[in-house]
């Protein structure tokens, strides 16, 4: 069959598009990097210390952006960030249900589309299960009258993973939020199999283990076959040993730098990693 120079020019698009994205349900195509908010956007009102995060939201297509009521006013400095530069739409904007009891969590996710400024929310989480059981019922039901596109549950400890998994199974979740890096790697051996398996799009928290992986690198240099990978710094390191796990969906380093964002984002440029590389790349970081 002849293809039109357009048509094969737009496919050719397409496909450079999806080797940096990957979503394993197909429902949407969502960049390997995204963008956390805990702590860093937690600014107020503060306009100098707010420039820079604008300039960080302008970086991002189709990114990540993930929040919660607990992170102090990151939701409402997200939010009236975005608006300002009008990039809604090219934001999936992700929060999350931080209380107990149907009806306060009820207000607290209405708070959380006010601050954030969406009419409808592409992900709504449970954070750390807080009274799952309760707030499920309102995430199912809110997904099907359209306000809210996924639903999902997270938690950033292995001591919670039992816990985790009986949730799991008991919803129909869209994503998972968890822990997972170079220096936590316990999600890996049931958690990330298990949502693999059951479909779920997996976001990581804590990727570079709140500060402890850059700790350990620090004044080395990195291994002479990284260029090779397509790594050219420690944090590219990192994140690309963990967007290039099967079930992972994306990870989600917090910053307020613009050069780091730049930094993270260019983890997700090139091809997946294969777990031979992966392998390596651990026992480099372990022999340190």
């Amino acid at each position: 069959m002849l293809v039109n120079p357009r048509r094969r020019a737009l496919l050719a698009g397409l496909a450079a598009l999806m080797t940096e994205k990957a979503f394993p349900q197909g429902r949407n195509a969502l960049p390997r990097i995204g963008l956390g908010t805990w702590q860093t956007f937690d600014v107020g009102n503060d306009a100098a210390a707010r420039a820079p995060l604008r300039e960080v939201l302008g970086l991002l297509n189709g990114n990540v952006v993930d929040s919660s009521p607990m992170y102090g006013s990151s939701e409402a400095v997200v939010g009236e960030l975005v608006a300002a530069l009008g990039i809604r739409e090219r934001l999936f904007m992700a929060t999350k249900v931080w209380t107990s009891g149907r009806e306060d969590g009820i207000r607290q996710m209405e708070t959380s589309f006010k601050r954030l400024r969406v009419q409808v929310m592409d992900l709504m989480q449970v954070h750390n299960l807080a009274d799952v059981a309760v707030h499920k019922n309102t995430l199912v039901e809110w997904k099907r009258q359209g306000r809210i596109r996924n639903i999902g549950i997270t938690h950033y400890t292995a001591s919670a993973y039992p816990e985790v998994e009986r949730a799991m199974k008991v919803a129909p979740w869209d994503f998972l939020q968890i822990n997972y890096s170079l220096a936590e790697r316990d999600s890996e051996r049931k958690i990330l199999p298990m949502a693999k398996d059951m479909g779920m799009g997996v976001l990581i928290n804590r990727p570079f283990g709140e500060g402890s992986l850059f700790r350990k690198v620090r004044g080395k240099a990195l291994p002479p076959w990284a260029a090779e990978l397509g790594i050219a710094s420690w944090a590219q390191y990192f994140l690309k040993w963990i967007v290039s796990h099967p079930a992972v969906t994306c990870a989600i380093p917090a910053t307020s730098k613009p050069e780091h964002m730049k930094e993270n984002l260019a983890a997700a440029q090139g091809e997946v990693l294969k777990e031979s590389s992966r392998r390596k790349m651990a026992a480099y970081f372990d022999s340190l």
